[in-house]
């Protein structure tokens, strides 16, 4: 039985490199990912500054647990990714 893929939700912006290029990774992956705007959303950028503390992006979270920026040994050892 295959195990249901993680939650995965991208905080970023349309300018940010490194936003892109952890969407781009997801992409490669196949990972699903939902992505949040938080130039357009401001309750979005207002929720994540809360739960977080952070304004930069990008900000992701599996399962709930938040990472900052695109540090893919933590992607990938959340995601179960060798």
């Amino acid at each position: 039985m295959e195990t249901p893929q993680p939650k995965v939700i991208v905080f970023s912006t349309p300018t940010c490199r490194f936003c892109n290029l952890a969407k781009s990774y997801f992409r490669e992956k196949k990972i699903k990912f939902t992505d949040v705007d938080v130039s357009r959303d401001e309750r979005a950028a207002r929720d994540l500054q809360r739960k977080t503390g952070q304004t930069g992006v990008p900000v992701i979270f599996i399962n709930n647990r938040p990472i900052v920026g695109f540090d893919k040994p933590k992607i990938n050892q959340l995601l179960g990714i060798k």
